[in-house]
């Protein structure tokens, strides 16, 4: 993030400013000083295209062969043998939608949680990152799902390509087929994104009592990989239901989310609900470590184009 070096005389007066809040250059809750810049709109839409997309191209990359074990863990009925094979299937395609999901999500997010900042008190800024966080979810999955019903299908072997399973599916399932599981979606992303959020925001104001200084960026990957780790396991389930949806295609195994859950616990057991765990804790944590580094770095660099002169301060 740019800015200017504080004058000597007004360093005690920013410290005295210091506030738990959500820096709006970031995903997750921060504690930041000194006063906020106007918000500009344009500029946190592209910033956040290119290093959202950026970052995410790098985790996607690097972490999909755990990904697609996990879907295939998941799918798997009692007997089932996991295949090995092919765990890059759907990468292309669904890397396609990481830009797009992250334009929409900074460009609805970053308004809607600075008006609710504003109408707030500071002591209920929590809530208002988890209500923009909703919305801004909500509205990005309009790109994901597609994206994520495309990639699940092609780690199952169902398609060969991206382009041939948006043909078939919606030539054997209707436009509908490419938002199959949509519910079971919101249901997993937006509660993962409150909790990981919590996690997140208490772990770093900890962390910042304890050592008595702002976390640093190798620190904040650690903080954000832990939050992220324990939120996968927690929502595991809304995962697994999640996927079974998205997968089924036409053969409509399950009518819905509480007949999903039902005939999984009914005709598995409840640690069905919890297939793919491990994969999800690795994939994730992991990832929201890579995540953070490759996002800081790609917008310290944005920034030091626009103000090559400036000063670049974490």
């Amino acid at each position: 993030m740019t800015s200017k070096a504080p004058h000597p005389d007004s360093t005690d007066a920013l410290k005295s400013k210091m506030s738990v809040q959500k820096d709006p250059d970031k995903f997750f809750v921060s504690i930041s000083e000194g006063e906020k810049k106007p918000f500009n709109f344009l500029r946190a839409l592209y910033d956040g295209c290119i290093a959202g997309g950026v970052a995410g191209v790098v985790v996607e990359t690097a972490l999909y062969p755990i990904d697609t074990i996990k879907t295939r863990l998941q799918v798997a009925r009692d007997g089932g043998k996991i295949v090995f094979k092919g765990l890059y299937s759907g990468l292309s395609g669904n890397l396609v939608g990481v830009l797009p999901a992250s334009a929409i999500f900074i460009g609805v997010y970053e308004p809607t949680k600075q008006q609710l900042l504003k109408s707030l008190p500071e002591n209920l800024s929590a809530v208002a990152h988890f209500a923009a966080g909703a919305i801004g979810g909500i509205a990005s999955s309009i790109v994901r799902v597609p994206t994520e019903v495309v990639k699940q299908r092609m780690q199952i072997g169902q398609f060969r390509s991206a382009p041939d399973a948006v043909r078939l599916i919606v030539a054997n399932e209707g436009f509908k087929g490419l938002f199959a599981g949509y519910g079971s979606f919101l249901l997993r992303d937006l509660p993962f994104d409150a909790i990981e959020l919590c996690i997140y925001e208490q772990l770093r104001i900890g962390y910042k009592l304890a050592a008595k200084r702002d976390p640093n960026d190798p620190e904040n990957a650690m903080l954000g990989a832990v939050a992220g780790a324990i939120t996968g396991a927690v929502t595991t389930p809304l995962d697994v239901v999640k996927t079974r949806l998205m997968v089924q295609g036409s053969q409509n195994h399950y009518k819905g989310i509480s007949d999903c859950v039902r005939t999984i616990v009914k005709e598995e057991g409840t640690h069905a609900l919890f297939k793919g765990i491990g994969p999800r804790v690795l994939w994730i944590g992991v990832g929201g470590s890579i995540f953070f580094c490759v996002l800081e770095k790609t917008k310290q660099i944005l920034a030091q184009r626009r103000h090559p002169k400036a000063e670049i301060q974490k």
